[in-house]
């Protein structure tokens, strides 16, 4: 809901109803005049078309509107330009957790739609799509490397840089004691993350290419967790050999572990996320929607809405304001000799024959 300041509504107000009472009024004396005239105006009928009789409210309402939103606008605060991410409030803020699993089986080449990249490597295109189309402006983005433990890499950055340099291969797995992955190291981590921020306000995005996971002891999300989405990259049919076993994406494990926290899963290896999924998991955090009007905008379209009408009525009214032609006739089918006397005749050139009366004096 677009809110106003108390201030500037008061002022907002004064000037409709101080603007609507002059045009009603000025409505109210035009029509008086124009009742007298009104056989001159508007023909044999002496009343306009049926919806010209609505442009006096019309008139009166658009005029009211005007001065408000200009009142409106010229109290507000003028905009200035400043630096991405300085004028972003604390109810408008959003939160980002990539979960990234840096495992060595991520850096086997089955990836992407021609199975040529590496399994980071996807998760970066991946990533770096989904970036480009949210307003990063209003998000703060944190990464956490999950492989035998789980440690946050950046903490709530806006420069996407770092995290895009994160995700460029970089060799992360050399930080931890070789071993099995422990995807919910990283999930728990995340949860002990975003638990001070504010409710609904976080989005958590674990990228990995499966893991065996237990069937107990799933961390629970806390309130400021929105929603989760479980990115799998890697060839889900064809596996590749590392250390003695195959791996590929696990993607039943994969949509257990998205069941169990209420999220979803994407399988990412040939496709971004579609922009449906991107809206449902944006739209789903709390927080000023991406698509709602300010003030500012509402009083510019109410302004120029205003502006439109005014414009119109003129020509409106002059064009269709009634149906009644001067100079134009219909011939009568039969002729009445008048009061005075005179005596009828019909003079006709071609289909427009019009009846002309003879007048004796």
């Amino acid at each position: 809901m677009v809110e106003l300041p108390s201030n500037i509504m008061v002022w907002a107000f004064a000037a409709v109803t101080i603007f609507g009472l002059l045009a009603g009024l000025a409505e109210w004396l035009h029509s008086r005049r124009v009742a007298r005239i009104s056989g001159l105006a508007f023909g044999p009928a002496q009343r306009p078309a049926l919806w010209a009789r609505i442009i006096p409210v019309l008139r009166t309402i658009a005029v009211a509107c005007l001065a408000g939103a200009l009142t409106t606008l010229m109290l507000l605060v003028p905009m200035s330009h400043r630096r991405r991410g300085d004028d972003v409030t604390f109810e408008k803020l959003k939160h980002v957790v990539l979960v990234l699993d840096v495992s060595p089986s991520m850096r086997l080449k089955d990836a992407g739609p021609d199975g040529s990249l590496s399994r980071l490597r996807r998760a970066r295109e991946v990533m770096d799509s989904y970036f480009q189309r949210v307003p990063m402006n209003e998000f703060r983005v944190s990464v956490i490397a999950v492989y035998t433990d789980a440690f946050p890499v950046v903490e709530d950055t806006r420069d996407i840089g770092v995290v895009r340099n994160i995700l460029n291969d970089l060799p992360m797995h050399f930080a931890f004691v070789p071993g099995e992955t422990d995807l919910f190291a990283g999930i728990k981590k995340a949860a002990e993350l975003s638990r001070g921020w504010r409710p609904g306000s976080t989005a958590v995005i674990l990228v990995a290419d499966g893991d065996t996971v237990p069937s107990t002891g799933m961390p629970r999300m806390p309130a400021s967790v929105a929603d989760v989405l479980v990115v799998g990259v890697g060839d889900p049919n064809k596996g590749s050999f590392i250390n003695g076993h195959n791996s590929r994406q696990d993607v039943s494990t994969l949509r257990q572990i998205s069941a169990r926290l209420g999220g979803m899963y994407h399988n990412g290896n040939e496709k971004h996320l579609s922009t449906a999924l991107i809206d449902r998991l944006t739209d789903g955090m709390e927080g000023e929607s991406r698509f709602q009007l300010t003030v500012r905008e509402v009083s510019l379209l109410l302004a120029g809405v205003s502006i439109v009408i005014l414009s119109i009525i003129p020509f409106a009214l002059h064009y269709l304001g009634t149906g009644w032609q001067p100079g134009i006739r219909k011939l009568a089918e039969t002729a009445k000799i008048p009061d005075s006397g005179g005596t009828p005749t019909a003079v006709g050139s071609d289909e427009n024959t019009v009846e002309n009366w003879s007048v004796r004096v």
